[in-house]
């Protein structure tokens, strides 16, 4: 039996006329990392200031193992947040700032001591205790304010675009530091990002939000092979879409007649129906070609030109177009046959990699 740390119980939350989260349910495991991803203004900060008691919900319950905490105090919570700006105390020393929420506790002397040694070789700062803020690095500064937020040993964890602030070789290695620190400690950890490979490389789940409500959740590998709308596909990673009318079924695959005329097959036939409209998402990767010359010996080929070529260093990115003018894009392996712009080819992608979204 999965034992639920929070659930979100039909909660809504208004700004005057505006309504920013949309009668939404969510429940979170003990443990689990779960990630709210979506654009800006998509709901997902909001809901995440409600669950640490910095905003009231219009509408709905919000339990924390078992117990609604609507009327409870934010600093009654027993949650750890830690923010993008790290929201560090400039005049206190590292030390000093970790220890900040375990004096506010009424923690031992003692204690405190011991737990401030503890968080800060969690996050491998323990040498620099004694410096203030303004003396380490932006992803230092970051460290300090997760081995606080973490030292109280709270039930949760909340993050809200942490790293956003970190450059890119920073940032990554702090999402893996985070990740194994959540997998040592087990803890329940909720974290807000816009970017979709953060989210990725993290979450045990992630919960896709778009105008303040959850158009899909499950496990990165569900969101990015198997996405329900054309939102959550072009939103997570890159995609092609190709819209179409479902010319006919039969068991186990559907024939899908595109705008530009060709048919593809796919074999995702789940509530599809002939004259039906629909879009086909075909992620990047799942595209192999082949030269024009050959005869493809599938459906799923598709006549193209080699429109542009680009070296991205671990992969070549290429636009293709079809003979009606539509665009879409291949990523092959840099150690393929290379493809230079205007070569004729055939696009092959299987059936199984052909998703059905809704628009």
């Amino acid at each position: 039996m999965v034992d639920i740390r929070i659930r979100f119980d039909s909660v809504s939350k208004n700004y005057g006329p505006v309504r920013v989260v949309d009668n939404l349910k969510l429940d979170i495991a003990k443990g689990e990392f779960v990630s709210l991803l979506g654009p800006s203004g998509s709901g997902k900060t909001t809901l995440l200031m409600m669950l640490a008691g910095f905003e009231d919900a219009t509408e709905g319950r919000i339990f924390v193992d078992g117990r609604a905490v609507n009327d409870v105090p934010s600093y009654k919570r027993d949650m750890g947040v830690v923010f993008q700006n790290y929201a560090l105390f400039p005049h206190m020393s590292v030390g000093e700032n970790v220890a900040f929420p375990l004096q506010m506790r009424g923690v031992s002397r003692a204690e405190i001591e011991k737990r401030v040694t503890g968080a800060l070789d969690m996050v491998q700062l323990g040498h620099l205790s004694e410096r203030r803020p303004t003396q380490l690095s932006g992803g230092q500064q970051q460290r300090v304010a997760l081995a606080r937020a973490l030292v109280f040993e709270p039930r949760v964890v909340l993050m809200d675009e942490p790293l956003g602030a970190l450059d890119k070789q920073l940032r990554e290695q702090m999402q893996l530091d985070i990740r194994a620190l959540h997998n040592r400690l087990g803890l329940t950890i909720v974290f807000v990002t816009h970017d979709q490979s953060e989210a990725l490389t993290m979450s045990d789940r992630i919960a896709v939000f778009n105008k303040g409500k959850i158009e899909q959740i499950g496990s990165p590998r569900e969101i990015y092979d198997e996405p329900k709308t054309r939102f959550v596909a072009e939103f997570i990673g890159e995609t092609n879409l190709l819209e179409g009318v479902v010319d006919r079924t039969s068991a186990g695959e559907a024939l899908v007649r595109l705008t530009s005329g060709h048919a593809i097959a796919v074999a995702d036939t789940q509530d599809l129906s002939p004259g039906q409209n629909v879009f086909i998402s075909i992620r990047p990767e799942r595209i192999e070609l082949q030269d024009a010359m050959l005869s493809a010996g599938s459906a799923n080929a598709l006549a193209s030109r080699v429109a542009d070529s680009v070296y991205q260093g671990d992969h070549i990115r290429l636009q293709l177009e079809d003979g009606a003018g539509a665009t879409y894009v291949a990523r092959l392996d840099r150690k393929s046959a290379e493809w230079p712009k205007g070569t004729e080819v055939n696009a092959l992608f299987r059936p199984v990699d052909c998703k059905v979204v809704l628009p």
